[in-house]
């Protein structure tokens, strides 16, 4: 269903032991090397260079961020929160819980459209997709920021799969950050990128996650945040930081990844599936054009536990969501039963 199963890197765990005498409070902006190491990895992998280390937010993970965000911008009634047509669902609830209104956003033209029946305050951009796999090129990315920023809008990109593109070979190929200069204009403005190493690092259970970006509204954020007590604690600052300047883990992770979504892709085709988008991330969005809750069924019946395409919205309820994170073991015994 989406959580990792495989070990969290020793390089981190050594990083969490080593600061585990914290009696002092945390910095809720995080340390500098916490902030300088998002800064480089963000130049050395994403290609944004000269991040500055200022408009940098440790989270505590990326969903409690996803869901507060509107809250945090003082959004409220009346308000427009635009997110992608299929979706993680707690763009949606982020926006009931500020009190503002959820509005699916794809298109430049869709979000003109949102503009027409009121203010769109916060546009939520996710690439790679969650649940689909798809990637928004620099162009469309491009085209939403400009849009979104006439009608004055803050722009959040939940990118948080980046590192798990399947177009290329042992290394990825680059997926755009909302922060690339051939997307921002090199202007961050207004911009957002929102990032958890749950998925390439094996840290959930750490609740390790950043945003990034326009270091203007990161201190906006900062302020509120400070009086809330959303700080992420010192070790779990420290294990991030060794995370981020580790690239070799996260290839290994990846490498395992790619195994077993091979696995899983020969299987379902055997079964009839055909497999959209998916060009990157944890997950395969699977369908026999039929409804999701008869593939549900069908998996369920041998065993196998995937999400119905319907709790990403409407529009996927002829698919599921299949995740990557099962062991080598599970996911070939999965496969078997297909």
């Amino acid at each position: 269903m989406g959580t990792p199963v495989d070990p969290t890197p020793e390089v981190v765990a050594e990083a969490l032991r080593a600061a585990s005498d914290a009696p002092g409070y945390p910095q809720t902006w995080g340390t500098p090397e916490l902030r300088t190491a998002v800064a480089a990895w963000f130049a050395r992998r994403r290609g944004v260079p000269g991040l500055d280390p200022d408009g940098v937010l440790p989270t505590v993970g990326s969903k409690e961020l996803v869901a507060w965000l509107p809250t945090l911008l003082g959004l409220g009634p009346g308000d427009l929160v635009a997110h992608p047509r299929i979706a993680y669902p707690t763009y949606d609830v982020g926006a009931r819980l500020a009190g503002a209104r959820p509005v699916v956003v794809d298109s430049v033209d869709d979000l003109e459209r949102a503009a027409a029946e009121g203010p769109v305050r916060l546009l939520w951009l996710n690439s790679p997709s969650n649940p689909t796999g798809r990637v928004l090129d620099v162009a469309e990315m491009a085209a939403l920021v400009t849009a979104a920023r006439s009608h004055g809008a803050v722009v959040a990109s939940d990118e948080c799969y980046a590192e798990l593109s399947w177009a290329g070979a042992a290394e990825p190929s680059p997926v755009p950050s909302v922060l690339d200069p051939r997307v921002s204009g090199g202007d961050l403005d207004g911009l957002l990128a929102v990032y958890s190493l749950s998925k390439q690092s094996n840290l959930a259970g750490y609740r390790a996650a950043f945003a990034a970006g326009d270091p203007v509204l990161v201190r906006e954020l900062l302020q509120v945040r400070k009086h809330a007590g959303m700080i992420v604690p010192a070790p779990v600052q420290a294990a991030l930081t060794a995370a981020l300047a580790d690239d070799a883990h996260v290839s290994a992770q990846r490498e395992r990844y790619r195994s077993r979504r091979a696995v899983l892709l020969e299987a379902l085709g055997r079964a009839g599936f055909r497999i959209d988008d998916s060009a990157a991330g944890l997950y395969l969005w699977a369908t026999r054009d039929e409804a999701s809750a008869e593939s549900v069924a069908w998996f369920a019946e041998r065993g196998v536990l995937v999400a119905p395409g319907s709790f990403y919205g409407p529009a996927g309820a002829r698919h599921v969501r299949m995740a990557l994170t099962a062991t080598d073991e599970r996911v070939a015994a999965a496969a078997a039963r297909w």
